[in-house]
């Protein structure tokens, strides 16, 4: 809606100037806007800024914003296609507003009859200086567009990055914001984005690894949970993606047997599918007398 009211402002604007007889005006108005498209929105050499610049100037941007409010409606309808095409699109809409504020400046110095030539030129020079200070900008920029041709993550995906877990809001022309799922933002340069894992390409395992007491038949045990699982699928079936799988005893530990059970789920609901599952578990051992051991100290009394 905020992108539509541009684009009728923006039309509007430049019919004022242009075309003002086609706007409900007084006959006064209309008289010297026209005055002043005569003059040919001067551009004089003289040094002056006249109204003729004013009104020129103010023409230009309005044909700027016009553009670019477009050309980021196109993308943002693009982006609608799938989570890769959003991520390429919002790239690209930063870059096409870079542009547009760029040409927008160059443009604006032109009309007021500065010699952009010359400005251009010189920034150039002082560019290549400053060049040498803005390489991890650069590398900033460049890292975010291999990131996203490249595929390695796309706005949606739950990644880790170092120690922090989060999912992918936004990918910038120099920043990537990760959220965790207490709400907090991580704001990490494109170039130092190293070694991440992408936990959203493929289907995560949620992990209960319950123990039982020494004294359980593991045997009976495992017929039980094999009996067992499809009821604990069905309650859970719209974040599970499949019954859960027993993986076997994982480790013999000092007070317990240890067991493993995971499930399929997406990665967005690992946790919550593991808190599910230990749930399940020890409602499961309770209702068929399995225990759950805990740890034991054997007092022994010298003579």
């Amino acid at each position: 809606m905020k992108e539509i009211i541009g684009i009728i402002i923006s039309v509007l604007l430049i019919i004022f100037l242009i075309r003002p007889q086609w706007l409900p005006l007084s006959a006064e108005t209309v008289s010297r806007i026209q005055e002043l498209r005569a003059e040919h929105f001067l551009i004089e050499r003289s040094g002056k800024i006249t109204m003729a610049h004013v009104v020129t100037v103010i023409l230009a941007i309005a044909v700027v914003w016009l553009v670019y409010t477009v050309i980021k409606l196109i993308l943002k309808q693009i982006g609608k296609r799938d989570v890769h095409a959003e991520t390429v699109t919002t790239l690209l809409s930063a870059l096409v507003k870079y542009l547009a504020v760029i040409i927008a400046f160059v443009w604006g110095l032109a009309i007021l009859g500065v010699n952009t030539t010359a400005v251009l030129a010189s920034v150039g020079i002082i560019g290549l200086v400053l060049g040498f200070g803005a390489q991890s900008l650069i590398e900033d920029i460049m890292t975010g567009i291999f990131i996203i041709f490249e595929g390695q993550y796309s706005i949606g995906d739950i990644i880790i990055l170092d120690d922090f877990r989060g999912t992918v809001k936004s990918i910038g022309v120099r920043t990537t914001v990760l959220q965790d799922v207490g709400g907090n933002l991580k704001i990490v340069n494109n170039s130092d984005i190293r070694n991440l894992q992408n936990r959203s390409r493929y289907d995560s395992i949620a992990i209960s690894e319950p123990s039982v007491s020494y004294s359980t038949d593991l045997r009976y045990l495992e017929k039980v949970l094999e009996d067992n699982f499809p009821a604990m699928y069905e309650e859970y079936k719209d974040i599970y993606h499949g019954v859960p799988i027993y993986y076997g005893v994982s480790e013999l530990g000092d007070s317990g047997v240890k067991i493993r059970v995971g499930v399929v789920v997406d990665e967005a609901n690992v946790y919550s599918a593991s808190r599910k599952l230990n749930r399940q578990l020890k409602l499961l051992f309770d209702e068929y007398g399995i225990e759950i051991p805990f740890p034991q100290v054997v007092v022994h009394k010298g003579e």
